[in-house]
């Protein structure tokens, strides 16, 4: 294979007909302002057609399971590998999947505890051995003799069943899916008579009917042992239940059921069964330790730890354990599984690094420990320690999703594939960058040609290749600006991006602070997840950072104590605070709004225009043309959600749906409007030559200078142009925005709005996605919400929106269990004289710039 990849004549999306290589091989950064085209020419060209190219080689059969990829618009590509994608978007909501899952950690550890860990008895909680047939023959007997004890024994004998037989059987099948109908015939040619199945005695003279995908239990009946009195000391009961037992471990894989004459049943095994009560562990295999498997899980929940999947009240059977009672009662150093799982990721590696194992156990559990912990260690490699392994994979950020399948990626091992990340280092303080640099140039030397698109300094400067994309955002960019190693790229006077790293260009802060405040918000104990009943003073009307290391209590302390408790303050919001004593203060402000990074909307009838409000004031405006008015035409005439002046054939979605049974939904631009979405009548109203579909297809640049005379308009377009959307379309459907331009679009609905000058804002990583230009921009719009009076506050790894700030707060001064407190405060130079802040340390180096 050849060692580069070319692309030729890529048209997507904003792509200018462009063409550039890039060496195989190689770590090759993607960089560029908001909207230039970086991802649509690494995720939308680059890894759609991998993708695509590796699908079409699979049979038809295989094919019917997976999406079906249009070709990207690009005239060829050469040298590419089947491609990986490791982006932000949703990761799995399923509620079973946690870290260790994901990882395949869980998969390694099941057998670990299978093949090393020791049982022991639920009852007693003493170590459980394997028992002999003796063993086993004098548990039984002493178990019939405690039914048929006197008065002052366990059951007295007027209570004596009338069975009187001990009936002996071997488990041959257990919880599993078949007809099993030659089995039963074998065991009919060997001279048995009765089985037991699925509950029921069966004659094995008849054809027992078995339904082939339901799982069954087979017991075959090896004896019916009649019981002689006295039970003590009855040889002939006793040599005939020894036979019994013998052969039913034989043929039971090791294991006998044993029906008392009270109709009572014990299960016994040769491999373990506890001595001193009777308890037998089930097969010890590492299904044993699934909650996914019926075999592993928690029969009142079915694994999920709580009541329902709707639920958050905790399974009272296993108290969110997810697993049945055997399985919490095998050890591995006084330590079951879900206590393993329970540990943060670095101490888990730390716990199974200290392991003190038999030579024999070691032998068995080396290989199993070395997978384990390399992908521990991954995992600490790409600053996530203080996630547990037992985290639901539903509560991690986009980040944090994306850099724990990253680690398993490498875990997996691959050789000569394409990997395409997108920003990996998003939620990352700056202390642990160098770390996932590593983690990439690994994936790298494993044989991996690795695509990252990047605005973060370090990783840019990691890069074997770079690849500027520009010069500005949406019909401004879609060219290759520079493209080279970076030593050779550096000195390109067109590239904005070089311009920031040679330093010629730098994102300036204020030299003189805003004043000290003289009102705060302060939250007084505050103890939710790690914080350590902190008290912390917010100052109002000013610009406040909230930093510290992955996982030091930031989001904890800013949405899960302060926005909640404020939200159900001021606006009756129903969620539940965190734990903390009081929050005082509020009676500065009258609104508390956490612009976020959730969709806009959820459906594709949703797009910027909608949201912003830009679309009622465009429906007002055409309401108004004169042929409106000839016509008749009304407001709702010009929206596509209701009949009436929207294609009906396709409901104004534009597109028809076609069900392709097995393959998947086509979707096709309706064949009526032409993937217009409103009917013809009302596409020929026009205003200055455009229809209202011709104004959903302009970007918010284009909108601005058209209604630039319509100041309800070009107020919400000016304030989506300060936000550094100018490049996205008005009617773009909110499905296909980023976290990132969602979380922008709603910050421009805030500016639009009249304000009292008592707001607070608060935001986590807007810097998402933003190039240093577009952060120079989004600064800009911050200062203006502070000096209207309102409060800004924001978690942020960013140095260049740090040292901006009038106020930081720095958290840590690790992770988890190790963070939770204050390291520092004051105004960013005070913070970077403390030594003990990372973030102080790091901001140090970019004041003295």
């Amino acid at each position: 294979m050849q060692d580069k990849i070319v692309i030729k004549g890529a048209r997507e999306h904003n792509l200018k007909n462009i063409t550039v290589e890039m060496p195989r091989n190689n770590m090759i950064v993607f960089t560029g302002l908001s909207g230039s085209g970086k991802s649509s020419l690494a995720f939308d060209t680059i890894f759609a057609e991998g993708q695509r190219r590796y699908v079409e080689s699979l049979s038809a059969y295989a094919r019917q399971f997976l999406g079906q990829m249009d070709k990207p618009d690009v005239d060829e590509i050469e040298g590419l590998s089947p491609a990986i994608s490791i982006d932000q978007k949703a990761h799995s909501a399923n509620p079973r999947s946690t870290v260790a899952t994901i990882t395949e950690i869980y998969d390694y550890l099941r057998v670990l505890y299978a093949r090393v860990g020791k049982p022991h008895c639920p009852i007693c909680g003493k170590p459980i051995r394997r028992m002999s047939a003796d063993e086993i023959v004098d548990a039984i007997l002493k178990r019939t003799i405690e039914l048929h004890a006197d008065p002052e024994g366990i059951r007295s004998r007027k209570n004596k069943a009338s069975r009187n037989e001990i009936v002996v059987m071997a488990p041959a099948v257990r919880g599993r899916k078949g007809e099993y109908y030659q089995l039963l015939q074998d065991f009919y040619h060997d001279g048995f008579l009765e089985a037991r199945v699925d509950g029921r005695i069966f004659s094995l003279r008849e054809r027992i009917p078995l339904k082939k995908f339901k799982q069954h239990t087979i017991e075959l009946v090896v004896d019916r042992v009649p019981l002689g009195w006295p039970v003590e000391n009855n040889k002939s009961l006793r040599s005939r239940l020894s036979e019994a037992v013998e052969m039913a471990l034989d043929r039971g894989n090791d294991s006998v059921q044993v029906i008392l004459d009270d109709d009572s049943e014990l299960l016994m095994s040769s491999r373990f069964s506890c001595p001193d009560d009777g308890f037998s562990f089930p097969e010890i295999e590492p299904r044993l330790f699934s909650f996914n498997s019926p075999y592993g899980a928690c029969e009142t929940c079915n694994g999920l730890g709580t009541e329902d999947i709707f639920s958050e009240i905790v399974c009272p059977a296993c108290k969110g354990a997810r697993l049945r009672r055997e399985s919490l009662h095998v050890l591995l150093e006084n330590r079951n599984i879900v206590e393993l799982t329970n540990m943060h990721i670095d101490a888990a590696h730390d716990a199974l690094g200290a392991l003190s194992l038999s030579a024999a156990d070691a032998a068995v559990a080396e290989p199993l420990l070395r997978e384990i912990q390399n992908r521990l260690q991954f995992l600490l490699n790409v600053g996530l320690h203080y996630l547990s392994l037992d985290r639901k994979a539903g509560t991690l950020s986009g980040g944090e999703a994306q850099r724990i399948r990253l680690a398993s990626q490498i875990g997996s091992r691959l050789v000569g594939a394409l990997y395409v990340l997108d920003e990996p280092t998003i939620g990352l303080h700056q202390r642990d960058n160098a770390k996932l640099v590593e983690t990439l140039e690994a994936l790298r030397d494993l044989g991996n040609t690795i695509i990252v698109v990047e605005h973060d300094e370090d990783t840019i400067a990691a890069s074997d290749y770079l690849i500027d994309i520009g010069p500005g955002a949406g019909r401004h960019g879609g060219e290759v600006v520079a493209a080279g190693p970076m030593p050779e790229i550096l000195q390109n006077t067109n590239s904005v991006t070089c311009a920031y790293l040679r330093g010629d260009r730098q994102i300036p802060y204020p030299k003189k602070r805003r004043p000290e405040a003289t009102t705060f918000l302060e939250i007084r104990g505050a103890r939710e997840n790690n914080l350590k009943n902190i008290n912390v003073k917010i100052p109002l009307k000013r610009f406040v950072c909230i930093t510290g290391v992955s996982g030091s209590g930031k989001s904890t302390l800013l949405i899960d104590i302060l926005y909640r408790a404020l939200a159900r303050e001021l606006h009756g919001s129903q969620a539940e605070p965190g734990s903390h004593k009081s929050i005082l203060g509020a009676g500065w402000i009258d609104k508390i709004i956490d612009v976020d990074q959730s969709p806009i909307g959820r459906t594709p009838r949703s797009n910027p225009a909608t949201y912003t409000g830009i679309w009622n004031h465009v429906r007002d405006l055409y309401t108004m043309t004169s042929e409106a008015r000839v016509r008749g035409y009304k407001k709702g005439r010009f929206s596509f959600n209701v009949p009436g002046g929207r294609c009906e054939h396709c409901e104004g979605n534009g597109q028809i749906a076609i069900e392709m049974h097995f393959l998947p939904t086509v979707f096709v631009p309706c064949d009526v409007c032409k993937g217009r979405r409103f009917s013809r009548e009302t596409l020929e109203v026009a205003y200055r030559g455009k229809s209202v579909h011709d104004v959903l297809t302009m970007t918010v640049e284009e909108a601005n200078e058209f209604f630039k005379d319509i100041p309800p308009i070009r107020d919400r377009t000016q304030v989506l142009l300060d936000v550094g959307l100018g490049y996205i379309q008005l009617g773009q459907s909110a499905t296909t925005l980023s976290g990132g331009e969602a979380q922008r679009i709603k910050l421009s609905s805030e500016l639009a709005r009249r304000d009292t000058g008592k707001t607070f804002y608060l935001f986590d990583e807007p810097t998402t996605g933003l190039h240093f230009e577009d952060i120079r921009k989004f600064l800009d719009v911050l200062h203006r919400l502070v000096n209207r009076g309102n409060t800004v506050c924001i978690i942020e790894h960013n140095l260049d929106i740090i040292k901006n700030a009038d106020w930081v707060i720095d958290l840590g001064p690790e992770g988890g269990d190790m963070g939770g407190k204050i390291v520092a405060q004051g105004m960013p130079e005070d913070v970077a004289k403390v030594k003990e802040s990372y973030t102080g340390q790091y901001l140090k180096k970019v004041l003295r710039r």
